[in-house]
């Protein structure tokens, strides 16, 4: 009979990161940051104010909620957990910068929404954020297992490295996988994005098919 011992159950925790699910393997690198970019990088992460997205409009508001909501369904069944995180996706995406869309579809590839994954990397959270981050440009108590943290972080961080490749998302996708140069991680996500997170706003929707083709 086989016992187990310290010295397996060890590599075995490690290995299935400590009871939590291991998501995408890839993970940002930690490079050397210029003190004004540091300071910068600090600001936009240390203001965690409840988040309240602005829309050009309730009806628009509405019809994003209720075109994201289902889509999310079988991840996230709760509604009410639901929309609140729709909402702080969408804020943290829109505060950076970002198309919520690609944001939808990179969590999708790093996590599947799983909010405490960790990879073997050790990237956690929703948007697999390494914990280098915290003490390059946040604070001890940043849990990355905070939803409104971890976007904050991972918007923050892929809003930068999008400003180093001066807006070649393909490149910017690369350094936030570490796989900068590698085309598999990019396409995975533009892949979600396009799939399962497309998205046509309130205007457009309710222009005629061959109106909305043309623009």
């Amino acid at each position: 009979m086989r016992f187990i011992t310290s010295r397996t159950v060890l590599p075995i925790l490690l290995s299935v990161g400590l009871g939590l699910p291991l998501a995408h393997a890839g993970a940002q690198r930690e490079e050397a940051l210029a003190a004004s970019v540091q300071a910068a990088l600090r600001g936009s992460v240390a203001d965690m104010a409840s988040p309240e997205p602005v829309f050009a409009s309730m009806e628009d508001k509405l019809h994003w909620l209720n075109e994201m909501t289902p889509r999310l369904a079988k991840k996230i069944p709760d509604t009410h957990e639901r929309v609140a995180f729709l909402k702080t996706v969408y804020y943290e995406a829109q505060r950076a910068g970002l198309d919520p869309q690609l944001v939808l579809g990179l969590i999708q590839v790093e996590s599947g929404f799983k909010k405490y994954a960790v990879s073997s990397a050790g990237a956690r959270g929703l948007m697999q954020v390494m914990p280098f981050w915290v003490r390059t440009i946040g604070t001890p108590d940043h849990n990355l297992f905070h939803l409104r943290t971890n976007l904050r972080y991972g918007c923050t961080i892929l809003r930068h490295y999008l400003d180093i490749e001066k807006g070649d998302l393909y490149r910017a996708l690369g350094r936030y996988n570490g796989s900068l140069g590698k085309p598999e991680y990019p396409n995975l996500v533009r892949g979600a994005w396009q799939k399962s997170w497309a998205y046509q706003p309130l205007r457009l929707a309710q222009l005629p098919t061959s109106t909305a083709s043309t623009r």
